[in-house]
């Protein structure tokens, strides 16, 4: 659902993703001379992770995958009670219009225990720039104050977009991270990009 691609947008791509490695060094160290696997280090630091995400295409689930494995917690998959249409072209313009009126989709995914959880990974598309409806929906419906929320939006050019700002907008009490933008094409290979982002969220 990207605009378009362009230098700029892979300009800033480039730097986040150097950021996010050149940041993660020192602890991914750490926890190698430790022999600690990074979900082991969560529950050791009294942290419990809930890795949520929306997925049409598959894309942002194997992010969430690779999140998951790597910091442990619970994985939980948004779903529509109305899935969207099968045909990219069809699916496209239903989002924008449910974007432009502001329309959250009815979900069958809930979180009974949501208030347990310290961190929160937080997984879309990017549609139109910003996170899909169906995310808007799940986080509207809970209280997440006092959480540490960290974005992750699979894209085809627009990395985040809008999408850290609009999820800060739906959860002003919670801690919102930077975000991490990973191209779709890459998703299934984002295991560095993954392990760069913990030492930020794990602060």
């Amino acid at each position: 659902m990207d605009t378009k691609e362009n230098k700029k947008e892979d300009t800033v791509l480039r730097m986040t993703r150097r950021t996010w490695l050149q940041g993660a060094a020192g602890m991914l160290a750490t926890i190698g001379l430790l022999g600690w696997s990074q979900g082991s280090l969560a529950a050791s630091q009294g942290k419990k992770v809930l890795v949520v995400y929306y997925s049409r295409t598959g894309n942002t689930r194997a992010v969430a995958r690779n999140i998951q494995a790597q910091v442990g917690g619970d994985l939980v998959e948004i779903q529509t009670v109305h899935p969207y249409p099968e045909e990219y072209r069809a699916t496209t313009e239903q989002a924008k219009k449910e974007l432009a009126e502001g329309y959250k989709p009815a979900l069958t995914t809930r979180i009974e225990n949501i208030s347990e959880y310290t961190h929160i990974f937080v997984g879309s598309p990017n549609w139109w720039s910003t996170i899909a409806p169906p995310v808007m929906t799940l986080l509207s419906s809970y209280d997440l104050s006092g959480k540490t929320i960290m974005p992750f939006i699979t894209h085809e050019g627009s990395a985040l977009g809008r999408s850290v700002e609009d999820i800060t907008k739906l959860c002003p009490q919670a801690k919102v991270q930077e975000g991490l933008p990973i191209r779709g094409r890459n998703a299934a290979d984002s295991k560095e990009l993954v392990a760069a982002g913990i030492e930020r969220v794990f602060d």
